[in-house]
């Protein structure tokens, strides 16, 4: 398996990433104890639970207004100075390495696949499968050919995967300018990436700060909240915000949630395991 390769630095170790203000990810010794013993347990899950709410958005969005469609989990469409931007987008009807088996969608995306505009630049966080969903990601591009940022090493994932995706890998701290008067900064974010057993923290996670001309938004994907350092450094570094879109966090049970790292935006989410 293809993985990032490139010097390495304060958070990349010549092989793997890591958070160093973060807790490492739990062990597959303390992830099978949690799903199989550790105090887990399930909601009972509907098998499809339809939503009365579906958005038609317009082609564009011009001056300084946004305008924000929730797709469904972590999935944003960002309309703002002339451009279309997604975040993690997530079309498909399972989040897993096969078709057949994994965490089920329950309710349809918020915006008909079909009803999309024109998509500029699409956003990806991180290599979880229900973050990066190369499915979806070849259907934008042959639909729309956006340029994709994300960080180092999904880049490989997704042309091992797809060759014609228009990605571009960038390290935490990089500012890009996407054009109409705005830019995405990688910042970094208390989480971890993994799409199989054997490449956990070869690739790079990330949340985003968009400068839009409404504004600056904080798009948190999926963080742990720690000791709430990193949300402070992107005060710091970026000033007042505009909105934040924040994950709600996963805390139970405490010996498994309380580092971070597992916590997720998984209460918004339309999957369920």
């Amino acid at each position: 398996m293809k993985t990032y390769d490139g010097p390495a630095s304060d958070h990349f170790n010549g092989l793997h990433f890591f958070d160093p203000d973060g807790a490492p990810p739990k062990s597959l010794r303390e992830v099978l104890r949690w799903q199989l013993g550790g105090g887990r347990q399930r909601a009972k899950w509907p098998m499809w639970a339809p939503s009365p709410h579906a958005d038609i958005p317009p082609e564009r969005i011009e001056g300084d207004k946004v305008r924000l469609s929730f797709v469904g989990h972590a999935s944003w469409l960002i309309q703002a100075g002339g451009l279309n931007i997604l975040v993690d987008p997530v079309w498909s009807m399972r989040v897993s390495p096969v078709a057949w088996a994994g965490p089920k969608r329950h309710n349809d995306p918020g915006i008909a696949f079909e009803k999309l505009p024109k998509i500029d630049v699409v956003l990806v966080s991180h290599g979880h499968y229900d973050h990066l969903d190369i499915a979806t990601l070849s259907r934008l591009t042959k639909n729309f050919a956006p340029r994709v940022v994300t960080p180092l090493g999904n880049d490989v994932t997704m042309r091992g995967a797809d060759p014609t995706i228009k990605v571009e890998a960038f390290d935490w701290h990089d500012r890009v300018e996407l054009g109409g008067g705005i830019a995405v900064h990688l910042v970094p974010t208390r989480h971890w990436t993994a799409r199989s057993l054997f490449d956990r923290n070869k690739a790079l996670w990330a949340s985003f700060v968009l400068e839009t001309p409404a504004g600056r938004i904080y798009v948190v994907c999926d963080s742990g909240y720690g000791d709430g350092r990193h949300f402070r450094r992107v005060a710091d570094r970026h000033g007042a915000l505009r909105l934040a879109i924040l994950p709600i966090g996963a805390y139970e049970p405490r010996w498994f949630m309380r580092a971070g790292p597992a916590n997720s935006d998984s209460s918004l989410s339309g999957f369920s395991a």
